[in-house]
């Protein structure tokens, strides 16, 4: 439920500021949701609807965070300590 509440402040902020182990474990999350969004299909939006509580959102994931890094093979997201 906490990696959920994180990966959806984080599509939504599209930045968010936590602990370093939240961080890395909310990683793997986002990644694989971005690779649902840059598939685009109607499988791939029901399973990150899964993931994503907030459909404006996933909404927002699908149409401009997804189109965003489809030349991108991996590596969406950075972990900046502060």
């Amino acid at each position: 439920m906490l990696s959920r509440n994180l990966v959806t402040a984080l599509f939504e902020h599209e930045r968010i500021q936590t602990t370093v182990i939240k961080a890395k474990e909310t990683r793997s999350l986002a990644e694989k949701l971005i690779t649902f969004a840059k598939r685009g299909d109607l499988h791939a939006r029901r399973m990150a609807a899964r993931k994503v509580n907030d459909p404006a959102v996933l909404q927002k994931l699908f149409e401009e965070i997804g189109p965003r890094y489809t030349e991108r093979p991996g590596g969406y997201t950075r972990i900046l300590r502060m």
